[in-house]
């Protein structure tokens, strides 16, 4: 199983666009997983934000609590241990932070969603991280745009889909295992995403994994300035599975002392946007309609964040 490397810099020019979307259909259909680069990122607003992160969760618990909400898992802090893959009975080892894209007031959405929670401690935090999030969101749009080009769907289908999105940029701290029950435990246990497509930003060490068609967990290796697209439980459900959501995980290390930071940007639609198989993706899985809203929280609650 070969996880591809695409350009996204081929995706904008005609000459090169065709190959690139062959490339990403073939990648995601085959593996639910392809690997990004020049994708306009610069890699030392990468390199603040991994160092933002970090200086996040050393911040003492008490001062991380303060952005907890009782509804976990929606902005801001979520402790250590608090969420479950779904059909797990441990818990994960890792605590988060969420980050949700600010809306203006005119959106309907605009009192529905919670507010963005940031750190007063950390005052380059905010400016960092919003226009993180607006660069992996635009990088998103480009790749969804790709794929609806390659089956034939209207080019207003994913911009309609994840216009004012419930998208969430997840920062997230695994701390060394040692001390911790690694024997049933898992920095991140299997499991598929909930959203449309996942884009995460080279993490600081290895340890993800993805489950092939024959069962067995492959490496999935990048580079310093790639990103990792992987295809979530919304777009399978779209398209009928052409693009699955393929099972993966995070694995615990050998070295027990070290710690990992991620921040993988999962890309949501709009919480009134309607999920059912569209014709033109040629996939055979049949569903009953539902609102993106309402898929979120009936897996948030499956992950014990609901």
């Amino acid at each position: 199983m070969t996880v591809q490397l695409l350009s996204l810099d081929h995706c904008h020019h005609a000459e090169t666009r065709p190959a690139f979307i062959e490339g990403l259909i073939a990648s995601l259909s085959e593996t639910g997983f392809v690997r990004i680069n020049n994708h306009g990122l610069q890699l030392d607003h990468l390199e603040k934000a991994y160092s933002q992160c970090k200086a996040l969760f050393d911040l003492p618990l008490e001062q991380k609590q303060k952005y907890e909400l009782k509804k976990l898992g929606l902005r801001g802090y979520t402790g250590f241990g608090k969420e479950t893959a779904k059909g797990e009975t441990h818990s994960d080892l890792k605590e988060f932070w969420h980050i949700g894209k600010d809306l203006d007031e005119e959106s309907p959405y605009f009192s529905v969603y919670e507010n963005n929670l940031w750190p007063a401690e950390l005052p380059e935090f905010q400016p960092c991280f919003a226009t993180l999030f607006s660069q992996l969101e635009k990088v998103a749009l480009d790749i969804l745009l790709a794929i609806g080009a390659g089956f034939g769907v209207k080019d207003t289908y994913f911009p309609s889909l994840i216009a004012d999105g419930n998208s969430i940029l997840r920062l997230i701290h695994y701390p060394p295992t040692s001390g911790y029950d690694t024997a049933n435990r898992m920095r991140a246990a299997a499991h598929a995403d909930i959203n449309l497509m996942t884009l995460l930003v080279g993490a600081t060490d290895s340890g993800l994994q993805l489950l092939d068609k024959e069962d067995n967990w492959v490496d999935v290796e990048t580079g310093s300035n790639e990103i990792v697209v992987d295809t979530g439980d919304m777009m399978a459900l779209i398209t009928g599975d052409t693009l699955p959501a393929t099972i993966h995980r995070v694995i615990n290390p050998d070295q027990s002392t070290t710690a990992r930071y991620s921040m993988p940007f999962f890309l949501h639609p709009h919480n009134d946007a309607v999920l059912e198989p569209q014709k033109e993706f040629g996939g055979t899985a049949t569903v009953s309609p539902i609102t993106a809203g309402d898929f979120l929280q009936q897996r948030l609650s499956e992950n014990g964040l609901a």
